[in-house]
């Protein structure tokens, strides 16, 4: 602990305002960070900065009181409609944050003194902030707030500083007067989901100002390359670095140091086994935290937003009684994330009744939540510079936590791809069904037999409602889908994947279909035995869609059923017609063709004048059959039909059935 820290605040070159020093000591930080001791200074002397330091190590307090000290120590007061601080966060829950440190600031500060009196004002006037990615208001109400709180200092995400500075602000805000702008997580947000975003922010934004870049990962590629466009001139660069020292074979502390990216009191460990058991281990993981440390909050991530609504209902069917569980994730409404932020971070929690979170890489970076224990990595995060993210919620301003991270046999080789990023995994050996013991995890270990009942209580809870049934499909298919886009693909392979151990260990009814299963081994597989035509949604609504759209098809199959069996009785009739009936169509079909064949030799022989044509049409004397007149009407009557099908006046199928071809 002695290493963790940088000196008493009164060790600044600059001394602090006094009452700015009296909140960071009633917030319980006697003593500052290596971070703080590093960046306030630089960032107080008018000194651009990039910060890259360990989650948990205080990068935030680094940038918030220079940025009160900087607006306090103004020569000129700025007005109304100024901006004298911008703070701009990947997040609405970062964003939020920031905003309730900057609030502990600003509610303990001392009233304005007027120019002719000693009075101060009164205690309800607005303190000059503005959080305008609340999910309380819309822009133009971010707007009307900022004309009439008179804040100064704005903090959003840059979708809504954007609309704030450009939008509905635009004739309105000035930033003219601008001291600081601050990134936080630098590297996230000048990457390519805010990028355009970020970049009209700036060019908005004067050019005489102080700027900070802040993060935990913030690469020299990433720094290099966007300093020109985050407008940084002659910038202090600060890295932090968390050293360890590696212990003798003889228990004696060795002098090699070594660098990680992570927490020094933070103990990270992964857990290998099969696809089926990776629920078997989350659920276990908790239990024995819970037994042998005495947790009482955990967090895990999953892949996907649909992962986490899965999770959220079936996992307390395999948790330690007396779990509340909690999901965050970036689907849900910003209403909903607050509650559910809100919940957790404010339960009351013991080890008999611990809180777990379930989320997304939404809940991964910068939040603050001191009290956090445990935690646990149910699926990597398909970006590997967010791993650390997620490993720093816990053992954060010097308390100790830990970390696991579930990975298949398959997928060991991401420990050495995390040490080469300084990221250490110590092997945690595979948690058995007994606490108290734990076995060796090598490839005779015959299965977890609680692997069968586990899956079976998931069924189970999927058999209640048709709609989880449902939302378990969806989520294996998204995780899928978020396993194949890995960026480690050589050590996340599709194709290594059991996805039928992975469909069991979702819980699966039956495997769905995709072209993933085309060519792997399902003998192992067993469907649940449902009745899917009875299988029904628990909401009402719901299920009377479902009958409604199931009587519609019954319809449309038997209708295309009854169709199907008149063209067979149809066919069947022209089969079964009778011999003499076939042969007289035959032979008039012949002669027919006779008639035709001798009127086109004749129209070969003869000019085709009328008066020719008519004594064709005299009985002749040769013939003895005295129908020739009738068959060569027949054939002039052809003939006009014929010239009525080529103009279109008539169809060739009506022609065809007026002279039965």
């Amino acid at each position: 602990m002695s290493t963790a820290f940088a000196g008493p605040w009164n060790s600044l070159p600059d001394s602090l305002t006094p009452w700015i020093l009296d909140v960071i000591e009633s917030m319980g930080h006697t003593k500052m960070t290596p971070v703080q001791a590093s960046t306030i200074p630089l960032f107080m002397k008018h000194k651009d900065v990039v910060v890259e330091a360990v989650t948990g190590s205080g990068k935030t307090l680094a940038f918030v009181i220079p940025v009160l000290e900087k607006l306090i120590r103004r020569e000129r007061k700025l007005r109304t409609n100024d901006i004298g601080a911008l703070i701009i966060s990947p997040t609405r829950e970062l964003a939020t944050q920031i905003h309730s440190i900057f609030s502990i600031f600003l509610s303990a500060q001392p009233g304005v003194q007027s120019e002719n009196t000693d009075e101060a004002p009164s205690p309800d006037h607005p303190p000059p902030l503005l959080l305008v990615s609340s999910n309380q208001s819309s822009p133009a109400q971010d707007v009307e707030r900022f004309i009439s709180s008179g804040a100064n200092i704005v903090i959003g995400t840059p979708g809504r500083i954007e609309e704030f500075l450009l939008g509905r602000g635009r004739s309105v805000v000035n930033v003219k007067e601008l001291e600081v702008l601050v990134l936080d997580e630098a590297d996230r947000l000048l990457d390519l989901g805010f990028q355009t975003t970020v970049t009209k922010i700036l060019n908005h934004l004067p050019k005489q100002r102080r700027t900070g870049l802040f993060s935990a990962t913030m690469t020299d590629a990433d720094a290099i390359s966007e300093l020109v466009r985050a407008g940084l001139r002659n910038p202090a660069r600060i890295v932090v670095k968390v050293q360890a020292k590696r212990p003798k074979a003889d228990g004696q502390t060795e002098r090699l140091i070594e660098e990680r990216r992570i927490p020094a009191s933070l103990q990270n460990f992964y857990i290998p086994c099969r696809a089926s058991e990776k629920t078997v281990q989350l659920s276990r993981i908790v239990s024995f935290e819970i037994e042998q440390h005495e947790a009482s909050q955990f967090i895990v991530y999953f892949a996907t937003g649909a992962c986490v609504d899965h999770f959220y209902d079936i996992l307390p069917t395999v948790l330690p009684p007396g779990s509340s569980v909690h999901s965050l994730h970036g689907h849900l409404t910003p209403s909903a994330r607050t509650r559910a932020l809100n919940a957790f971070s404010t339960a009351i929690c013991t080890p008999s009744s611990p809180a777990i979170l379930l989320c997304t890489d939404v809940a991964a970076r910068g939040l603050d939540l001191p009290h956090v224990d445990v935690v646990v990595q149910y699926d990597p995060p398909t970006d590997p510079k967010v791993f650390s993210h997620r490993c720093g919620r816990t053992a954060r301003a010097g308390r100790s936590g830990r970390a696991y991270t579930v990975l298949l046999d398959r997928e060991v080789g991401y420990v050495d791809f995390m040490s080469v990023r300084r990221i250490p995994l110590q092997k945690h050996r595979y948690l058995s069904k007994d606490q108290g013991t734990i076995t060796d995890d090598d490839e005779l270990r015959p299965e977890d037999p609680d692997t069968a009942l586990h899956l079976q209580k998931i069924r189970q809870r999927l058999l209640t409602d048709r709609y989880l049934h449902d939302q378990a499909a969806k989520a294996f298919v998204s995780f899928i889908r978020a396993y194949s886009k890995h960026e480690a693909s050589y050590i996340f392979r599709l194709k290594d994947l059991d996805i039928v151990g992975l469909a069991s260990s979702f819980g699966l009814l039956r495997l769905p279909k995709m072209p993933e299963f085309k060519d792997v081994d399902k003998t192992e597989w067993v469907d649940a035995d449902v009745n899917w035509s009875t299988y029904a949604y628990g909401d009402k609504a719901q299920e009377a869609k479902r009958l409604a759209a199931l009587t519609a098809k019954s319809r449309e199959q038997s209708e295309k059923e009854q169709e199907q069996r008149r063209t067979q009785r149809a066919q069947q009739k022209k089969v079964n017609a009778p011999w003499s009936t076939k042969t007289v169509k035959q032979e008039e079909r012949e002669a027919r063709k006779e008639k035709k064949k001798r009127k086109k030799l004749w129209l070969k022989t003869h000019d085709g004048t009328q008066n020719e044509l008519s004594d064709l049409k005299r009985p002749r004397e040769d013939v003895q059959d005295g129908n020739d007149e009738d068959d060569w009407s027949e054939i002039a009557r052809e003939e006009r039909m014929a010239k009525k099908v080529r103009r279109g006046d008539i169809s060739k199928k009506a022609f065809d059935a007026e002279f039965d071809l």
